[in-house]
């Protein structure tokens, strides 16, 4: 639009203009009363009428007073009248010359002007006479007093253009310059702002990415295509920036897990070396003792078992690759083996371990046995993990919640202070972030287990008082029969 259409109405509306003042100068410079069409081309039409005047002028003349044409002061004066309007005029009695106003040009024209009632004098035309330079002859026949015969010729030299149309032209040419200079200007104001001007920006940005600084943002100020390409590039940081922190979140947490595995690893190792040099040097001098010095070596060897199943475990939990087989389970004798399985180790820790089933028989649910018998491990074991009561106590409910079954696992821990209790089922979380911490663990356990559940399309949530103890509850939806009609 800029570079075409608004040149081309604006070229428009000053050609017009100066076409208009141009006729209305020209006509009254000229006295001229008929319209005159100076961007025609046609100068014969313009000269025609530029000397009309003086045409009738001679008419009338030489209707009165025929004599006027002897008279040399006369046809100065009428000479230099016509020199004004780029014409001359050629008084011709017989075939001699009697007055020319223009002698230089009128040697090579005189043979060219026609003869005495040659052509209809009374017609309002003119002839055009064409050789080394082109005229417009208009010829008036008459009688001179004495009865010679006469021709008055008033001569146009058409060769070029009247000097008004050659200022016009270059006022018009002037003005599509300026126009277009105009035009390119703000064309030029425009690009900068709407394309160099962004551009810079995002060039800017560019660098800023290539170096590594993500903390910065890109202003957009249109709506365009460029507008639309800085939204697009600055979606893109955002999303770079995203993924950086995340990054370094990611290596943060797994330097924190290969600490806390190091920690983890080293008290049961320990524990195993010490347990064996005290077998290898004797210590365990009675058959008592060496059982169990060998029962403790064993149970440190399945804490190492299962921290390294779970830190397995946790690197398919990153990859989405955990293998479920889906099958039908029933609630009460399911969650009854799961109780009957870790009771002994209960009562072992001297842990009194209550089962609660209010749901009926027949209720089943669809769910991987394996994996759901990780989630309450894991639950039970960091109940144990932070059971800080000599006569500790772990309940499992298991209550009908409509579509859903939901179970909780409750302890008398020592509880779970509520600015760390939205954080429990996050990756690497702890509440006790001391490497030391004799209770150790890496920080993924709960974060399994909350994996697990929603992977069942189920959901998990937790409650707790320091002193009193934590609840950790979850829910799974009841298997149900369809029924085809």
């Amino acid at each position: 639009m800029i570079i075409t259409v608004i040149p081309f109405v604006l070229i428009l509306c000053v050609v017009t203009g100066l076409v208009s003042y141009q006729k209305n100068a020209f006509r009254k410079a000229y006295n001229l009363t008929d319209q005159v069409d100076l961007v025609s081309g046609n100068t014969i039409q313009i000269f025609n009428r530029l000397t009309s005047q003086e045409i009738k002028e001679v008419s009338q003349v030489l209707h009165n007073d025929p004599g006027q044409f002897n008279n040399i002061e006369y046809l100065n004066k009428l000479n230099a009248s016509l020199a004004e309007k780029y014409a001359y005029v050629i008084v011709r009695k017989g075939d001699s010359l009697i007055y020319d106003g223009n002698s230089h040009v009128t040697q090579g024209l005189y043979d060219q002007l026609p003869k005495y009632e040659e052509i209809d004098s009374t017609l309002d035309g003119a002839i055009y006479l064409d050789g080394e330079t082109q005229h417009l002859v208009k010829q008036i026949d008459f009688l001179f007093p004495d009865g010679g015969e006469g021709s008055v010729f008033i001569v146009s030299n058409v060769d070029g253009l009247l000097p008004e149309i050659r200022i016009m032209m270059w006022e018009m040419i002037l003005a599509g310059i300026m126009i277009i200079v105009f035009t390119d200007a703000i064309l030029m104001m425009w690009v900068y702002r709407s394309v160099i001007s962004p551009l810079g920006r995002l060039k800017v940005a560019t660098k800023n990415i290539r170096d590594g600084n993500l903390d910065f943002a890109l202003e957009i100020e249109e709506d365009d295509e460029i507008g639309q390409l800085c939204q697009d590039f600055e979606e893109m940081r955002i999303r770079l920036k995203e993924s950086a922190e995340e990054k370094i979140q990611y290596d943060k947490e797994n330097k924190e897990l290969i600490s806390n595995i190091s920690h983890d690893l080293k008290t049961p190792i320990t524990a195993i070396k010490g347990y064996v040099e005290g077998i290898i040097d004797g210590v365990a001098s009675s058959p008592e003792k060496l059982d169990r010095y060998i029962r403790t070596v064993y149970n440190k060897a399945n804490d190492m078992d299962k921290l390294i199943d779970e830190l397995t475990f946790y690197s398919k939990i990153d990859t989405n690759k955990i293998p479920y087989t889906f099958s039908k389970l029933s609630v009460s004798n399911y969650f009854r083996d799961c109780v009957d399985e870790v009771g002994m180790e209960m009562e072992a820790r001297s842990i009194e371990l209550g089962y609660f089933n209010y749901v009926d028989e027949d209720v089943e649910i669809i769910a991987d046995a394996e994996q759901l018998r990780r989630v309450i491990n894991n639950i039970i074991s960091n109940s144990v993990k932070y059971m800080d009561k000599k006569n500790g106590i772990i309940n499992i409910r298991i209550k009908d919640a409509g579509d859903f079954i939901q179970v909780g696992i409750e302890d008398n821990g020592r509880g779970i202070p509520a600015k760390d209790l939205p954080n429990i089922f996050d990756r690497f979380y702890r509440t006790d972030s001391s490497r030391n911490s004799s209770q150790g663990g890496s920080g993924i356990g709960l974060s399994i287990v909350k994996k697990i559940i929603e992977d069942h399309g189920g959901r998990i949530w937790a409650s707790s008082k320091e002193g009193i103890g934590t609840e950790i509850h979850f829910v799974l939806r009841k298997y149900q029969e369809v029924i085809q009609e």
